[in-house]
C-alpha cells in the first residue's frame, strides 16, 4: 500500500494543474446528444448583486476542480457573487446537509447542489427552497419520488446521460474481447442515482457482448484506495478477470495502481470523468476508455440556471449535455 500513497501523493499534486487547462480544449468524439438546447449565460444587469453558492462533494477528485472552474467563469461573466462549499469527500453527506443549513441561515440566493446521496439531502433542500432560495442540481439527480413525498417542487437538473456514457465505454473496453473473457465493475455510492445509471449502463453493455461475462459488481465509494483494494479483493476471488469498469476514473486508476504491482499488463481498465490523470493514463496506454462529462461545462451553465431563476424565468427541468468518450484514438 505504501506505493498507493506515493500514487495518490501524485495525483494531490497535479490537482494544481488543472487551473490551466479547460475541459472543453479536449479535442474528443460525442457519444451523447443534448436532450434540451445548452442554456446561454444571460446578460449581467444592473440589479443587486445575488449570492450563489455552489455546494460539491469534495475537492479530492479532480472533477469537481473543473466544475468550480466553470462555475468561476460564469461568476465573472454574470456578475454574481459565488461561494463554493465542499465535504471532505464524496461519502461525508452529512457533512452535505450542514453546509446547506448554513447556507440558509447566512441567506444565500440560490444553491447549486451536486448530491452527495440522492435522497438524504433532499429534506434540508426543502428547507432551503421553503426559505425562498432558488434550486438547481447538477452531475447527481436528486430522486424524483423523495422530491414528491417530501412536498419540494422538481429542481431544474443538468447533467449528461450517465447510462448512455457508460454503455459507450464499457462497449468500447469490451469490443475486442475474446471468448469466456471475465469483467468486474466498480461502483460508485449505491444511493447516488447517477452511480445506478453508470452501474446499469455498463452491465448493459458487457451484457450486449456474448464474449463477455460479468462475474462481479461491487461498490468502492468512488474512491481510489478503495478501487485499488476492491480490485485487489474481486482479482483474488476471480484471478482470470480482463476487463475492469470503474464508475469513475479514481477508482479506476486505483484498479490500475494494484494490477501494475501485479505485473497484470493483460487487464484492460475503463472509467468515467476524463481527469488529467486519466487521460495521461490513456496515453501510457494503462487505461483504455474513460467519458469527458464536461464538468467545468456543468459548472458554468448551472450558475447560468441559477441566475435565470433568481430572474425570474422559467428554465428547463432537465437539461442533458454531451458526454463524449476518450480513448487513445480520440487523443491523436
Amino acid at each position: 500500500m505504501t506505493t498507493l500513497l506515493q500514487f495518490f501523493s501524485v495525483i494531490l499534486l497535479a490537482l494544481g494543474l488543472l487551473g490551466c487547462k479547460d475541459a472543453n480544449e479536449l479535442q474528443l468524439n460525442s457519444v451523447t446528444t443534448a436532450s434540451t438546447p445548452s442554456v446561454s449565460a444571460p446578460a449581467p444587469t444592473a440589479t443587486e448583486q445575488k449570492t450563489v453558492a455552489l455546494v460539491m462533494k469534495t475537492l479530492t477528485n479532480p472533477f469537481f476542480i473543473a466544475m468550480e472552474r466553470g462555475a468561476r467563469r460564469a461568476e465573472r461573466q454574470l456578475g454574481v457573487q459565488l461561494q463554493v462549499k465542499v465535504a471532505a469527500q464524496e461519502t461525508s453527506i452529512e457533512q452535505q446537509i450542514q453546509i446547506i443549513d448554513d447556507l440558509i441561515g447566512a441567506g444565500v440566493h440560490a444553491i447549486i447542489i451536486a448530491p452527495g446521496d440522492s435522497q438524504r439531502l433532499v429534506p434540508v433542500l426543502k428547507k432551503a427552497a421553503d426559505a425562498g432560495i432558488k434550486l438547481v442540481n447538477v452531475d447527481n439527480r436528486l430522486d424524483p419520488q423523495t422530491v414528491q413525498q417530501a412536498g419540494l417542487a422538481p429542481v431544474p437538473f443538468l447533467s449528461v446521460d450517465n447510462e448512455k456514457g457508460a454503455y459507450a465505454a464499457a462497449q468500447a473496453l469490451a469490443l475486442h474481447a475474446a471468448p469466456d473473457t471475465q469483467a468486474i465493475v466498480l461502483e460508485g455510492i449505491r444511493s447516488a442515482d447517477n452511480a445506478r445509471q453508470r452501474q446499469r449502463g455498463a452491465e448493459r453493455a458487457l451484457a450486449d457482448n456474448p464474449a463477455v461475462q460479468l462475474v462481479a459488481s461491487e461498490t468502492a465509494h468512488w474512491k481510489i484506495d478503495e478501487g485499488y483494494s476492491v480490485t485487489q479483493e474481486l482479482m483474488t476471488r476471480h484471478p482470470k478477470v480482463q476487463l475492469v469498469y470503474a464508475a469513475n476514473d479514481m477508482m479506476a486508476l486505483g484498479a490500475i495502481q494494484y494490477l501494475q504491482e501485479q505485473g497484470r499488463t493483460d487487464v484492460k481498465v475503463g472509467g468515467y470523468d476524463a481527469i488529467d490523470e486519466a487521460v495521461a493514463a490513456i496515453r501510457k496506454g494503462q487505461m483504455s476508455v474513460t467519458v469527458d462529462q464536461q464538468a467545468a461545462e456543468q459548472g458554468f451553465q448551472g450558475v447560468v440556471l441559477a441566475q435565470r431563476l433568481l430572474q425570474g424565468e422559467t428554465v428547463p427541468l432537465m437539461t442533458l449535455i454531451d458526454a463524449r468518450l476518450v480513448t487513445a484514438s480520440t487523443l491523436h
